[in-house]
């Protein structure tokens, strides 16, 4: 039996199991995806203590100082989440159940897909979710970024180093990055910002060759392209939490309180999942680290009796 099982390899979950071994809880991290999205970011120069270095490289330093800790990483997917006359929790994965007095959902998001005609026939063939994945492969190409976020202007501005044109196609009339990117942007001739437009269709048969707008740019409601890339947010990974009983807002978010506490006791969340307004890897620590000691104060101010009924049960 474990004092927390954390839901989620990623940088919230390495925060997390680090600060809850070091108040001495028995720990498991459970997920599919080691150090999670943001192995997917080239570029992180917002984590206090760092003044630049990749995604994967934080995840793993994370994932390091968590091990440095007696800590247990299982690789697998969990499917099932219940808890037995509302004392213990069962955490299912393919291959093993584990049980646990408190358990932390950190499972992050996935991307939101546009869901426009043309998308699914040409997803790998054009359209992509990570310029960092295939960035190389449209090299001297011409590409455009569907989003206005950070997320999406990170994406534009690593394509730049190796497209001669990037556009950054978005629904609303002023893109919304972090000042020190906007700079950025607007220092790179090689991208054009196109507001106050959506994409309605993804054009091609084998491959992209363009995408058809709401409304015409420099005359015309065809915009030539070899790659779209999507950047327009996410969807959290929240549906084994609310199968749980734990609250989420209208957009499917974990609802907490500021120490990561949800509706359930003994139950918390941290990272993308939940409902905070600014999500960024250095929130998901923290978020995560609030959550080791409420998972602590928990496990240490109850009583916890095990029994073969119990497991019957």
């Amino acid at each position: 039996m474990y004092d927390l099982v954390i839901i989620g390899s990623g940088v919230t979950g390495y925060g997390a199991a680090m600060y809850a071994a070091r108040l001495d809880l028995s720990v498991v991290v459970i997920g599919n995806v080691e150090g999670g999205t943001i192995t997917l970011t080239d570029d992180v120069a917002n984590y206090p203590g760092y003044v630049q270095l990749t995604g994967t490289e934080l995840a793993e330093k994370l994932r390091e100082h968590a091990l440095d800790y007696p800590i247990f990483i299982e690789t697998g997917t969990v499917t099932d989440v219940f808890r037995t006359k509302e004392k213990f929790f069962y955490v299912v994965t393919e291959n093993k159940t584990f049980l646990a007095k408190s358990i932390l959902f950190a499972t992050g998001m996935k991307e939101r897909e546009l869901e426009v005609p043309g998308h699914d026939e040409l997803k790998n063939k054009g359209v992509s979710y990570c310029a960092l994945c295939d960035a190389p492969l449209y090299k001297e190409k011409v590409v455009g970024v569907v989003g206005g976020s950070d997320s999406a202007v990170k994406e534009a501005l690593l394509l730049a180093k190796y497209c001669p044109k990037v556009y950054i196609i978005y629904r609303r009339e002023k893109i919304r990055p972090e000042p020190i990117n906007a700079k950025r942007v607007e220092r790179e001739s090689k991208i054009e910002i196109i507001n106050n437009t959506n994409v309605v269709e993804i054009l091609g048969e084998k491959k992209v060759i363009g995408v058809k707008l709401d409304r015409p740019h420099n005359g015309s409601d065809i915009l030539p392209l070899d790659g779209v890339f999507i950047a327009i947010g996410g969807i959290p990974y929240s549906s084994l939490a609310k199968e749980l009983g734990v609250e989420l807002n209208e957009k499917g978010e974990i609802k907490v309180d500021r120490s990561s506490r949800t509706n359930l006791e003994g139950v918390f969340a941290a990272g993308d999942v939940v409902d905070s307004e600014f999500k960024q890897a250095i929130t998901g620590v923290a978020e995560g680290v609030h959550a080791a000691y409420q998972a602590y104060k928990y496990v240490n101010e109850n009583e916890f009796i095990f029994t073969c009924q119990e497991e019957e049960d």
